[in-house]
């Protein structure tokens, strides 16, 4: 066992029912697609019918809304997502077939359906929770715990996937901790606090700054450039009316900037 290999397992066991979710809403979609039951397991460990990475693998980013917050990342060999485009598509399962732009597309639906079945099962824990699917690179952020899904050996379909869940995905699924002895009381100002939860507040991306004397600001016009104090590899600032509340990088979705959050911060004062 490696030298976290311990702590990985146990932060696993604190996001099963998560997991069991998605284990159950694979086996429900796969299922009802092929007309014949579909069983889908989950391990800790990697299965012996995982192939290594490779830059072909497909990722998928599932970004949790609503009760739950935080990310998961799907990383599927494409060979599984070849195989789950095809029981998507309707066509024979043919692992040696080229693999398509309409293959990808497919198993990203596939996902999706399963995603709302997740959905529907996390109800009555976790209340209404969002789920959203979405192609993306490898994470910049640590897993906080992993797992694989996986069909049963000798099963078919051949699915094998990696999931590898945030630290803000573990910390919300994680339960409340109670000290023995200590009463929990209620929050008071909780119900008057859900009316403010639908009011619209600012936020502000801050990629750096610089301090300037009044004289260079005058002399600013059309075409200056301005260095700032940052790297481009740097992670960019999210600022709630000043204060700093998180860090992450700059994305494109549908042609439009979006911020992949990859740090929040604490509101813990500092001691």
């Amino acid at each position: 066992m490696g030298e976290n290999e311990g702590d990985a397992m146990e932060t696993a066991n604190e996001v099963r029912e998560f997991i069991a979710a998605w284990i159950t809403g694979a086996s429900e979609v796969l299922s009802q697609l092929c007309g014949a039951t579909v069983a889908i397991e989950g391990s800790e460990t990697k299965p012996a019918a995982a192939p290594e990475p490779s830059a072909s693998d497909l990722r998928f980013l599932v970004a949790a809304g609503g009760s739950l917050r935080g990310e998961m990342e799907l990383r599927l060999p494409q060979s599984t997502a070849l195989t789950l485009s095809q029981v998507l598509l309707g066509e024979a399962q043919d692992p040696a077939a080229e693999f398509k732009a309409e293959h990808a597309e497919a198993a990203e639906e596939l996902l999706r359906q399963v995603s709302g079945h997740v959905v529907t099962a996390l109800k009555a824990e976790w209340g209404e929770v969002q789920l959203r699917v979405e192609r993306a690179e490898a994470p910049t952020w640590s897993p906080a715990a992993t797992g694989w899904l996986h069909s049963s050996p000798g099963a078919a379909p051949a699915i094998v996937m990696e999931w590898n869940a945030s630290a803000a995905l573990v910390a919300a699924l994680r339960p409340l901790q109670v000290t023995p002895g200590q009463p929990v009381s209620p929050a008071p100002a909780g119900d008057r606090l859900d009316l403010l939860m639908d009011v619209e507040l600012g936020m502000t991306l801050r990629f750096g700054s610089r301090s300037m004397l009044l004289r260079e600001i005058l002399d600013l016009n059309s075409g200056s450039v301005l260095p700032l104090d940052r790297q481009v590899d740097d992670p960019a600032d999210l600022l709630l009316d000043g204060r700093l509340i998180a860090r992450g990088e700059v994305v494109v979705v549908e042609g439009n900037y979006g911020f992949r959050v990859t740090e929040v911060m604490s509101s813990q004062p500092e001691h």
